[in-house]
């Protein structure tokens, strides 16, 4: 196990928090001697990122553009959103990873891939196409690669977990030819994101246990990090695959290990432990967003994707940081359907969230309403289903108060926000999103 700690400040930049000229943050202020307004209640940017075709429609590699309008004007029928007229692009060279400040004034991106990956970056949000980047970069490419997953943690934007394994090499034992286990080396990196600095970092790999080593299985990937409410572990979800043992080679198919996450201490990042749901058997990862929460009970709720023969669920691990294998909700059984899919999701308040999911057969995709606590979910209403509806890279949700907003376009249509009460389950048709042919809109900031 290797641990390194070190401070890298980005040119003595001091972080600004940039907020609407109607509003100001409480943080931003509490040395301040001069009394400052409350907030308002209805004032915040709504951000929205639209992901460019590269090659085929909806591959959304061509890069990210962004816009930014009033929470009224998003929630606007009348008004029209054209991001990839009148955005304004971010640095990626695929689709960028945005992360929001929970005012809705700040952006926060890790460049995906090329020769800029790596490099975290901010952007303040002034409306329309007006984001000015912070001029301070700080590069992680060296611990984490320049593919990096991060999640920004529920700490009142202070900190960005940024994860990645290595390509896992197949090893065998001392005569060169005993398949032995296949590892690579896992980096949970630490980011400040006011003081534009690494914070820590810790390197290792992550074994599974000996019967489950010798037959091949291995963690591939990780992501979505998830800080418990203790505020002393970290949750980190894997996606699974399996080596042949006799051949070296990937395994396509093969019988799922329950599902598995990573713990580790925090801040520490250090003393990595493998736990394993019986409940669910897909993978933890999710894709480009967050993957599991801590609810109002206290308990981190968390989902799973590629389980094609039971279809994906929503496990609990407990304040104890172990699964809860009692807590059973299954998108399969609870909608009808075969071969759910949750693409992304999120956690509203009470216990209830939301999912964008397919299902087998088709990449269609749908919106559900789940109640944790009552282990339910359904079909939500009220929102324009089309077979072009692909949430495959669906990233981003604002959550306001008790509403969740939701960016829903069909790949090459017009689509729209929408505005989901989730104490009543009302849901709002907002400001229509403009689209071209192949693209697709991925989120809302």
């Amino acid at each position: 196990m290797k641990k390194s700690t070190f401070k890298l400040l980005a040119c003595g930049l001091v972080f600004t928090t940039f907020a609407l000229t109607t509003s100001c943050s409480s943080d931003d202020n509490k040395n301040e001697e001069t009394p400052v307004d409350p907030i308002p209640e209805e004032s915040r940017w709504i951000t929205v990122a639209g992901a460019i075709m590269q090659e085929a429609p909806g591959d959304g590699n061509g890069g990210t553009k962004i816009y930014a309008v009033s929470k009224e004007d998003a929630k606007n029928p009348n008004v029209s959103i054209n991001v990839y007229d009148n955005g304004e692009s971010v640095q990626s060279n695929r689709t960028a990873r945005l992360q929001s400040s929970v005012d809705g004034n700040t952006l926060f991106n890790i460049t995906y891939t090329g020769a800029n990956g790596g490099e975290f970056m901010t952007y303040s949000v002034n409306g329309a196409k007006n984001f000015v980047q912070s001029g301070a970069t700080v590069n992680i490419s060296q611990y984490a690669g320049t593919s990096p997953r991060w999640v920004k943690l529920f700490d009142g934007d202070k900190t960005g977990i940024a994860v990645n394994v290595t390509a896992p090499v197949v090893v065998t034992e001392d005569d060169g030819k005993t398949y032995k286990h296949t590892r690579g080396s896992a980096t949970v990196l630490s980011l400040d994101l006011q003081k534009f600095l690494i914070s820590d970092y810790g390197q290792y790999q992550i074994p599974l246990t000996p019967e489950e080593e010798i037959k091949g299985h291995h963690i591939f990937r990780l992501d979505a990090p998830t800080l418990n409410k203790a505020g002393d572990k970290l949750i980190i979800g894997t996606w699974m695959r399996k080596t042949n043992p006799s051949t070296g080679t990937n395994e396509s198919a093969f019988e799922r290990l329950g599902s598995k996450s990573v713990v580790v201490d925090y801040p520490s990042l250090l003393n990595p432990k493998v736990i394993t749901s019986t409940v669910g058997f897909g993978d933890t990862s999710g894709y480009r967003s967050f993957n599991s929460f801590v609810a109002n009970d206290g308990n981190i709720y968390q989902a799973t994707q590629r389980d094609t023969e039971k279809g994906s669920y929503i496990l609990k691990i407990n304040q104890n940081n172990e699964y809860d294998n009692s807590y059973v909700l299954s998108l399969d059984a609870q909608l009808g359907v075969k071969g759910s899919y949750i693409d992304a999701w999120r956690y509203v308040a009470n216990g209830i969230a939301y999912a964008v999911y397919h299902h087998e057969g088709s990449d269609q995709g749908y919106v559900a309403r789940l109640d944790l606590n009552a282990k339910t979910a359904k079909l939500v209403e009220g929102i324009a289903y089309d077979t072009a509806l692909d949430f495959g890279q669906y990233q981003g949700f604002v959550v306001d108060g008790n509403e969740l907003y939701i960016a829903v376009t069909p790949v090459g249509k017009d689509g729209n926000i929408y505005i989901i009460d989730s104490v009543t389950g009302a849901v709002t048709k907002g400001a229509t999103l403009v689209n071209k042919a192949g693209n697709h809109y991925i989120g809302v900031f």
